[in-house]
């Protein structure tokens, strides 16, 4: 009877996450549509992550410097060395839940790999790819 009960509760908690995720993420998209983006495209944001641009002392870094080539996967902070789940919503839930976060991270990671803050063409892009994974 217990286990009966719980299934539907189980799929319950899961279709709202997933709802969660998406309707973050989307809300984002608008966000980055209103501040001057186009269509948004996975293509472009996998080509981002893996682009690499010069930084300090002329090393040159990229998205996957830290979280590796593929997004589905752990990495590790290139400085601190600490492990980093895998970005891919597939893999780890509670990724792309939060918008402030989502927020936080993109001026954080977006200053130290380019060298200046992400366009909202290139958040969504990027975004645009993390979910499709």
């Amino acid at each position: 009877m217990k286990r009966q009960a719980l299934v539907p509760l189980l799929l319950l908690g899961l279709t709202l996450s997933a709802t969660a995720r998406v309707t973050v993420v989307d809300e984002l998209l608008g966000e980055y549509r209103t501040a001057g983006a186009g269509g948004f495209s996975a293509d472009r944001g996998r080509a981002l992550w893996a682009r690499e641009f010069t930084g300090e002392a002329g090393a040159p870094r990229s998205c996957a410097t830290c979280h590796g080539n593929d997004p589905t996967q752990p990495g590790r902070h290139v400085k601190t060395n600490k492990p980093i789940d895998p970005l891919a919503p597939s893999v780890t839930p509670r990724r792309l839940t939060d918008g402030k976060e989502i927020g936080k991270w993109f001026k954080r990671n977006c200053d130290w790999t380019l060298g200046r803050e992400c366009t909202p063409q290139e958040k969504g892009d990027v975004l645009t790819y993390l979910r499709q994974l």
